[in-house]
């Protein structure tokens, strides 16, 4: 079967700096629904369109094809005593960019350096403007089960739904646990 839209696409995959430095060795393999369901980096849906299982491939995503160029803007100093103790290098908040920016959406900030009365966050994904080199070997294609499709992602193994239980937040938003979200 070929990769086309509303199809299963297993796949093993390997996730690279473009110096070769390892970021991230799938250790379970991504499934995704192919079809423009952004589940998946367009570019990487792009190079799987119409191939089969057993395809390999290496594909190279600038940052505008990945997590986006670095925003310097994203980085925020913000008096230590508006977080909570004990507080942690790594810890992330989520937050707006900037407080009069009020239709923005909310940015999850990571705090990189604590001073002593002075936190510094940023809001960038930890992989933006780093260009990525994403190895994938294609190990199985299905056909999208009707309920899928509507949902507009893979259910069951490696999916997003597992038995009765719904992974929701309490919004009634369905996490995206796609490893490259």
């Amino acid at each position: 079967m070929k990769i086309g839209k509303n199809s299963v696409v297993t796949a093993r995959y390997t996730l690279k700096d473009a110096q070769d430095n390892l970021i991230e060795d799938g250790q379970e393999p991504m499934v995704y629904l192919h079809g423009g369901y952004d589940n998946i980096f367009p570019k990487i849906e792009e190079a799987l369109e119409g191939q089969e299982k057993g395809f390999k491939a290496t594909i190279q995503l600038n940052p505008e094809d990945a997590f986006g160029d670095y925003d310097a803007e994203l980085v925020k100093v913000e008096p230590r005593e508006r977080f909570p103790s004990p507080l942690e290098v790594g810890m992330q908040f989520e937050g707006m960019p900037d407080d009069d920016a009020e239709d923005a959406d909310a940015h999850i900030f990571t705090i990189t350096d604590i001073a002593e009365d002075k936190v510094v966050l940023d809001g960038n994904h930890p992989l933006a403007g780093i260009a990525l080199r994403f190895s994938l070997e294609v190990e199985d294609v299905r056909e999208a089960s009707d309920e899928e499709v509507a949902h507009g992602h893979v259910h069951g193994a490696h999916g997003h739904h597992h038995d009765d239980e719904d992974d929701e937040d309490e919004s009634g938003n369905e996490y995206r646990s796609h490893p490259l979200h």
